[in-house]
């Protein structure tokens, strides 16, 4: 996965977990991190017209995401459990044929200034919110001028200018195929986007092995 923007665009995410969600384009104000797990579920219900058993959040699925799973099947929610990638689980919100409405959960930093940067393309709604738990963190974050570490990032702040965003599959998602050997060559599929241009699709490249 890589992420390129002009220089000061892509926000210097340091090396430590984030607190994010995701949906598709939504009303400004309508689904924050701060806003009780049950209240973004319903605002997100009403606004898309669906009933709350209809939903589906997509979560990785790790011990430290119990409770928010939990709570999400007590809501009735429709939950899809993901075993790694959480950029890819964000890009699931990026279009309705993967039947994803919400990606949320902790995930590491850079990772989520990855994943900013692809949805931006599809106008979807991102935030972020960095994890300091220790002082080696909060160290790190002061040196790359993080002053207010419990700030909220919206995706305008993560990603404030044009930027390109390519991710390769190597195994296959309902996204991106993953790598296919046939004889001498390798077959791989790399969605690109281009944010300046609108520019969105998934290349195919066949190449050698030797």
């Amino acid at each position: 996965v890589l992420a390129i923007g002009e220089k000061g665009n892509l926000f210097n995410a340091p090396e430590t977990y984030m607190s994010k969600i995701a949906t598709g384009k939504i009303d400004k104000g309508l689904i924050d991190l701060d806003f009780s797990l049950e209240k973004n579920i319903k605002n997100l219900s009403e606004f898309k017209n669906k009933d709350i058993s209809l939903l589906t959040v997509c979560i990785l699925d790790r011990p430290r995401h119990k409770v928010i799973i939990d709570k999400l099947k007590d809501l009735n929610v429709n939950v899809k459990l993901i075993t790694d990638g959480d950029v890819l689980g964000a890009l699931y919100v990026s279009d309705p044929k993967y039947n994803v409405d919400m990606f949320m959960g902790i995930g590491g930093g850079p990772e989520g200034v990855l994943a900013a940067c692809a949805l931006d393309s599809y106008d979807c709604h991102f935030q972020g919110r960095f994890i300091f738990d220790n002082e080696k963190d909060i160290i790190e974050a002061k040196s790359i001028g993080i002053t207010d570490l419990n700030k909220k990032y919206e995706l305008k702040e993560i990603v404030k200018g044009d930027s390109l965003f390519c991710a390769t599959g190597i195994t296959s998602s309902e996204i991106l195929k993953g790598i296919v050997i046939e004889g001498d060559k390798f077959i791989s599929e790399t969605l690109v986007t281009h944010k300046n241009t609108n520019f969105k699709k998934v290349v195919k490249s066949i190449n050698s092995i030797n």
